[in-house]
């Protein structure tokens, strides 16, 4: 199930050490919001961004930290840390990456600017840069009033002046200039968790050196010391050089990695792109099981349901343990009209993935959706445990309120619409709803403080709020 979840409305603050890649698309400054990010939910690309990871994680002594991998919407390729405990990657990084080893390189510099703690000292070194700014403009001023006081002429004032400009370029450079010596530390951290789970680095750096090729007539020119990443031919022959010593250079991925790679490339391009491009991508003469999954996919997205299911069966038939194409099975039903339908390939989809908490709230809105109150128990009681386990999707909560709403049971019904409306960013509809929960429940249930808790909290900056 690919999702597009919209951006919680708050303040993430993206003060992020990105890729070289990143930067020739994406300007530091461009990165700083005042809401999160734009994401995508799908269980299969999830898994196996996880399996990419976890050897990486586990060589970086980071395998306890819980790391999360979310997905952007953005079709640019990106990969960037923000806070510690997350790697965020546009589906267009994995659309671009065409070996797992690619994908997964990128993924093992992400993880040494994670291990080498850039982020909290980035923010040590800008609290610094602030504090000579701060101190500079001072100086500054003091000069200029003492420039004034021994006349307009003074060379004083005019010292004064320049010194409010300087100052500001000079610290810009220093920071930039310890931004690129963190992106060489994050190159040679990466490599080395690579070697030391037997991988090789060759993908990390014909990524780096296919964007760096493509960016190279935009920066010719370009001081190198303004630049928040080393000059392209530097860092792509010190990369070079450093992957190269590595006795697993010329290791392949696994077959069945490639595969498992191709076919979650293949969802993204059916669910992302325009029918007329994933046939492009996928010319009906081929015969794949990745170009089937995607020719599948995108006939149910345009409308073709019987067309479809037929595809879809086939690729059962292929692979009838394929936990993913059953929930394809049942998102096309349960989106084609057809929720009783879809109950039972999502059943089957539940338990092949291990109930995966996405495919079970799919299962829940189909469950929700036949109207029959004889569903509605398994209904409340599928999603509860679902959002136990992945609490930041909107779509459980929404599925509970309306089953809670179908028993009659008013108050877990606001407080579910609650959770929902906050997980959206929308704080005030969430305080609304979740005042009016209380009154429903009784002082000091479970329920009545969850609804406390929503109501006392305070919107973050860029929620809509009071």
């Amino acid at each position: 199930m690919l999702l597009r979840i919209a951006p919680r409305k708050k303040s993430l603050k993206l003060t992020t050490l990105t890729t070289a890649v990143a930067l020739a698309v994406a300007p530091m400054a461009a990165l700083a919001q005042n809401r999160g990010p734009p994401v995508l939910r799908d269980t299969e690309t999830e898994q196996l961004l996880r399996e990419y990871t976890r050897p990486i994680l586990r060589a970086a002594g980071l395998e306890k930290q819980n790391i999360q991998m979310v997905i952007i919407n953005q079709g640019v390729f990106n990969a960037f840390v923000a806070d510690g405990r997350r790697i965020f990657v546009n589906y267009g990084a994995i659309m671009q990456s065409e070996t797992p080893n690619q994908i997964i390189g990128v993924m093992a510099h992400e993880t040494g600017h994670l291990a080498g703690g850039h982020l909290s000292k980035m923010r040590e070194e800008m609290a610094r840069a602030q504090t000579q700014m701060i101190i500079a403009m001072l100086l500054g001023a003091g000069a200029m009033v003492a420039g004034a006081q021994g006349g307009s002429n003074s060379g004083l004032a005019n010292a004064g002046a320049a010194m409010f400009s300087a100052p500001g370029e000079m610290i810009r450079r220093n920071l930039l200039s310890y931004v690129r010596q963190q992106e060489e530390n994050a190159d040679k951290a990466g490599v080395k968790f690579l070697t030391a789970t037997g991988q090789s680095a060759r993908g990390m750096h014909e990524t780096f050196k296919r964007f760096t090729d493509e960016s190279l007539f935009a920066a010719r020119g370009t001081d190198p010391y303004v630049q928040s990443h080393p000059m392209p031919s530097q860092r792509v022959a010190a990369l070079e050089e450093l992957a190269r010593s590595s006795p697993y250079w010329d290791k392949k991925d696994d077959p069945a990695l490639q595969l498992r790679h191709d076919m979650v490339r293949a969802k993204i391009s059916a669910f992302m792109e325009r029918q007329d491009t994933v046939y492009r991508r996928y010319p009906l003469s081929n015969n794949s099981l990745p170009a089937r999954y995607a020719h599948a996919i995108a006939t149910y997205r345009h409308g073709d349901l019987r067309s479809a299911l037929a595809q879809i069966d086939a690729l059962i038939q292929q692979q009838p343990n394929n936990p993913y194409f059953h929930e394809v099975r049942g998102q096309a039903l349960l989106e084609g009209g057809k929720p009783q339908e879809a109950i039972a390939p999502l059943r089957k989809a539940v338990a092949l993935s291990n109930h995966a908490p996405l495919i079970e709230m799919m299962l829940g809105q189909a469950l929700v959706a036949t109207g029959n109150n004889a569903h509605t128990d398994e209904a409340i009681a599928i999603l509860r445990a679902a959002v136990a386990r992945e609490s930041e999707a909107p779509i459980g909560y929404m599925q509970l309120a309306i089953a809670y709403g179908r028993k009659g049971d008013y108050a877990q019904a606001d407080l579910a619409s609650a959770q929902a409306a906050y997980l959206r960013g929308d704080s005030k509809t969430a305080r609304d709803l979740a005042s009016r929960a209380k009154t429903r429940f009784a002082v000091g249930t479970p329920g009545w403080v969850k609804a406390d808790d929503i109501v006392n909290t305070k919107p973050l900056l860029g929620q809509k709020g009071n």
